[in-house]
């Protein structure tokens, strides 16, 4: 299969991709052809200034301009068929009553090769070794075709609209037909459309970007989470430490009120205690108030009527207050 001269698509240039192909080598360029469709124009010119140059239909001809070939790579069926005659070579139309023709739709595996339009697109069909070969250009590779499916390949393409030619002539000796004699193609595998396969090269491209970036954005997801840990751990640390260092200073953390309630419960039992400090300090050793004697006046003041009264209850830091502060007073 290697062997075997094929060109793939390139713009419109399917007329030189066809010749080529059935030639079997890069005989035609696209400057080779637009040569002879330029010719063919001139020829035509010539033929429609002998009614006179000054007739409307010379003047429509030069108007239209050429009709062999465009700008696109497009080559007419006139262009094609001056190229094989520089090679000895005819078109037959293959539903034409040529007896040429009638044998090929009766028996298309004798024939050669055939040469197949549909609008703007040309495609060789040809026989190597002992095998018929799909040259078509928009495929990736020559498409085996066995003896027995040609005459159905050739119905199939009509039915699509194309125009069959039966080509004549002896066509130029080739590299592959001699190794194809030898060894036979086997192709397991039928060949794509041009198209399909770049759409499955851009479907696999894609999914390699989609893959790529699905990475990187895992990659900064991994990063983003192990920098918010680092800052979570930070905080939470911060916090402990602030936590151990208030409860050090015997301040919990709770509610403002609290905090504050705290903050002058904290105040008054150092200012009292500073004072009966200050106190003891100045007084006998027979005048220091024990622990016990602070407990026993301490449940002689709860003990009073007035505390069973309907006024809200004091907290134990406020009766402590009081009682530091009756035994003060009583000494």
């Amino acid at each position: 299969m290697d062997a075997i001269f094929h060109e793939r698509q390139e713009g419109s240039l399917c007329a030189q991709h066809c010749l080529n192909a059935l030639l079997q080598g890069p005989y035609f360029t696209a400057v080779d052809l637009a040569e002879i469709a330029r010719q063919l124009d001139e020829s035509e010119r010539r033929h429609m200034a002998v009614a006179g140059e000054d007739s409307e239909d010379y003047r429509r001809f030069l108007e239209q301009g050429s009709t062999n070939m465009d700008d696109s790579g497009f080559f007419s069926i006139q262009v094609i068929n001056k190229a094989l005659e520089v090679w000895a070579l005819d078109m037959i139309p293959y539903n034409s009553p040529d007896p040429v023709a009638v044998g090929a739709r009766e028996n298309p595996v004798e024939q050669q090769a055939f040469i197949c339009n549909f609008k703007e697109h040309w495609l060789s069909i040809r026989k190597l070794g002992h095998q018929w070969f799909n040259l078509n250009s928009l495929l990736t590779e020559p498409e085996l075709v066995s003896d027995t499916f040609l005459a159905m390949f050739l119905m199939q393409l009509q039915q699509e609209g194309y125009s069959i030619f039966v080509i004549t002539g002896h066509l130029p000796d080739c590299e592959a037909d001699q190794l194809l004699q030898l060894t036979p193609a086997v192709q397991p595998i039928k060949p794509k459309l041009i198209t399909e396969s770049q759409d499955a090269q851009a479907g696999s491209s894609a999914e390699q970007d989609d893959s790529a970036r699905y990475q990187f954005r895992q990659s900064d997801l991994e990063k983003a989470l192990a920098e918010s840990a680092k800052t979570l751990e930070g905080t939470e640390e911060d916090d402990l430490q602030k936590a151990l260092k208030l409860s050090v200073e015997g301040i919990l953390p709770g509610s403002s009120e609290d905090t504050v309630d705290g903050g002058a419960v904290e105040s008054d039992v150092h200012s009292v205690t500073d004072g009966a400090d200050k106190n003891c300090d100045t007084s006998s050793g027979n005048n220091i108030v024990t622990a016990e004697e602070i407990r026993l006046r301490r449940l002689a003041y709860l003990d009073k009527p007035e505390h069973g009264t309907d006024t809200p209850e004091k907290t134990e830091e406020e009766d402590l207050q009081q009682a530091i502060k009756m035994s003060m007073e009583s000494t």
